[in-house]
């Protein structure tokens, strides 16, 4: 984290995606008030936020990676990966329910999730070292959402506001990764029974470990490293899809197993 004073613009954009979270309303794309692919100051953006959560008593416990998947590159019309920080209040039980009107214009995607045991603190991280460092692996969900009105985000857009994060959900059997080819992996989501997303570990950067290495080489490089005890979520192995009151999701990952998540009918709010 920086200790510099951050600029006006990045304050005023910080504050644009504070206030769509506080009035449960998306705001305009923040990225006219910021240069146009100036990713350093969505990243200032979204460490204002961020910091402000941590003062008010919230938990970080890990940080997703997102855009590795080319399907979802597509879908939002970017090119490059980015990421964003996994705070405890984001985790949903394993075949929980979201409450009602809890998100704005949520999206789920399948991906693998690791669980470090130890730090991952150079700049120039390998993939053997992602491997040393892994204690073990859970399928996952992601569910992303964004404070930006109808997702019309560029990776200004999406990087400012915590990388389009939301809520996650972690499977409840962890995996060594002796007993997994992460690569090979075939992932099928359903929604209500029905698949809407299918992809393999390769579409994720070539390989979850891929993406794991990006991104903690990284985050290392900004001076805020993996730590022992964080949750990476490695990024989407497949197209998200658009979930609705009264949805049920689960995917399939391989080895790995299923995990699942319910969204309430929009009379269940909590």
């Amino acid at each position: 984290m920086t200790a510099e004073s951050p600029l006006p613009a990045v304050v005023k954009a910080a504050d644009a995606l504070n206030e769509a979270i506080c009035a449960g309303s998306a705001c305009p794309p923040v990225r006219a008030l910021l240069a146009d692919g100036d990713t350093e100051a969505a990243y200032a953006v979204q460490r204002v936020n961020v910091e402000r959560g941590l003062a008010a008593g919230r938990r970080l416990v890990g940080r997703k990676i997102g855009l590795t998947s080319p399907a979802v590159q597509a879908q939002l019309g970017v090119d490059q990966p980015d990421f964003g920080v996994l705070f405890a209040d984001m985790a949903v039980p394993e075949g929980g329910e979201v409450a009602a009107g809890r998100l704005l214009q949520p999206k789920v995607e399948a991906e693998v999730a690791l669980v470090l045991g130890a730090d991952l603190p150079h700049a120039d991280c390998t993939v053997a070292d992602v491997i040393r460092a892994t204690e073990f692996a859970l399928p996952a969900l992601e569910i992303v959402d964004s404070r930006i009105a109808d997702w019309d985000i560029t990776i200004v857009d999406t990087v400012a506001d915590n990388a389009s994060s939301g809520l996650f959900v972690l499977g409840s059997t962890p995996v060594p990764l002796t007993r997994l080819d992460l690569r090979g992996l075939r992932m099928t989501m359903t929604r209500n029974g029905q698949v809407v997303s299918e992809g393999t570990g390769a579409d994720c950067l070539g390989s979850p470990l891929n993406a794991a290495a990006w991104l903690a080489s990284t985050v290392a490089a900004k001076g805020d490293p993996l730590r022992a005890g964080e949750i990476v979520l490695t990024g989407a192995l497949g197209p998200m899809a658009v979930a609705a009151p009264g949805d049920r999701f689960e995917a399939c990952i391989g080895d790995l197993g299923t995990v699942q998540v319910g969204f309430a009918a929009e009379g269940n709010r909590r």
